[in-house]
């Protein structure tokens, strides 16, 4: 036995403290595994014979859902992923759009990260090109003037106001389409998630900014054009400043780091901060438990691209958030697999949804 046991020995002290340090920072692989097995049969269970989830709503979940369990591990080819890819597909529109009613540039900047994930042999190339130039003019219906606070940024579609979260999405859909990092599209994307953050100065000279309270500078708003022009908005503040949110702040600070923006750069710096003074898993800074799940997958997206093992708030504690957000969530999964939000606000009272949060969420805690 003993001779067995020595090569194993060896080898677990041959790892630099670095490479301990980083293995430690991962919940235990296994058990991940058995989380996201469980939720995939749950998934399974659910979809429905055309392959759709949560259809009443059009192909968006479908999409997340598809895209969360190839990131997760399943294969492109995977039974369930292939019947809800095909469901995706038939809501390709002629104007290169993915929708059904409404919501058409989440469901469409879904879709094109679902086709990347599966698109064997180029498979899906020109549906792909032709969702990602309908995302353009969705984004150039806000105007190509840059003074204007709706510039670069996207809504729900074309001619509706720009927020932080399509935005966000908008911006994720176009870097994995293969587009440049200093596409035009990206680079006027960057400039209203730029006004969207509470930092006054050279990025963003809006009002609303100069009167962040102090607990919300560096953090982003979720839709600074109506915050800005509604004197009534509940997410103004008493100074007449725009409350900072978790899930957006993370939404902009993953954008900025996907489209190549550097640590050093004044407005990722000032995010990381914010985070490091609201740093935590039980609830959405800002919004309580509303869009938990959100906040999950967009906190989980943001901390792999800022690339660190453990993050350290501002008190100086450490976290391996890898670990921490897995035992988050394995806490908060049922016995069937499932997820799902006691608070109801933004469709989170659907398990399906949530569920495809969380897989997509787990997928950064595993090891590469």
């Amino acid at each position: 036995m003993l001779r067995f046991a020595v090569p194993a020995l060896v080898a677990a002290l041959a790892l630099t403290p670095a490479a301990r340090a980083a293995d430690d920072a991962y919940p235990d692989q296994k058990e991940l595994q058995a989380s996201l097995d469980k939720a995939y049969e749950y998934l399974k269970s659910k979809q429905a014979a055309d392959g759709s989830w949560l259809p009443r709503i059009g192909p968006g979940v479908t999409a997340l859902t598809a895209a969360a369990l190839v990131k997760a591990g399943k294969p492109a080819d995977d039974p369930v992923v292939a019947k809800a890819i095909e469901f995706v597909t038939k809501f390709a529109k002629k104007d290169g759009g993915v929708y059904d009613r409404g919501f058409e540039t989440y469901t469409t900047a879904l879709a094109i990260v679902a086709f990347k994930e599966c698109n064997t042999g180029g498979k899906y190339d020109k549906v792909i090109d032709a969702a990602v130039k309908y995302l353009k003019g969705v984004q150039e219906s806000n105007g190509s003037d840059d003074k204007e606070l709706k510039f670069g940024g996207a809504g729900y579609n074309a001619n509706s106001r720009p927020d932080t979260s399509n935005t966000g999405f908008f911006v994720e859909a176009l870097i994995a389409s293969g587009a440049a990092k200093d596409d035009p599209a990206v680079k006027k994307a960057l400039a209203f998630l730029s006004k969207a953050q509470n930092l006054p100065g050279e990025y963003n000279t809006q009002p609303f900014a100069k009167k962040a309270a102090d607990d919300d500078k560096g953090g982003f708003v979720y839709e600074p054009v109506a915050g800005e022009v509604d004197e009534k908005s509940p997410k103004r503040s008493a100074a007449g400043g725009l409350r900072s949110e978790g899930g957006m702040t993370y939404a902009g600070l993953k954008s900025f780091l996907y489209a190549g923006v550097g640590k050093d750069d004044p407005r990722v710096k000032a995010a990381v901060k914010w985070i490091q003074n609201h740093y935590t898993l039980t609830e959405n800074p800002g919004m309580g438990q509303a869009g938990l799940f959100y906040y999950y997958h967009t906190f989980s997206k943001a901390m792999d691209a800022l690339g660190d093992d453990v993050f350290t708030d501002a008190k100086g504690a450490k976290h391996p958030w890898r670990k921490e957000l897995f035992d988050t969530l394995k806490g908060k999964q049922a016995a069937d697999g499932s997820w799902v939000n006691t608070d109801k606000n933004f469709m989170e009272n659907a398990p399906e949804l949530c569920t495809s949060f969380a897989v997509l969420s787990l997928s950064y805690a595993r090891k590469k």
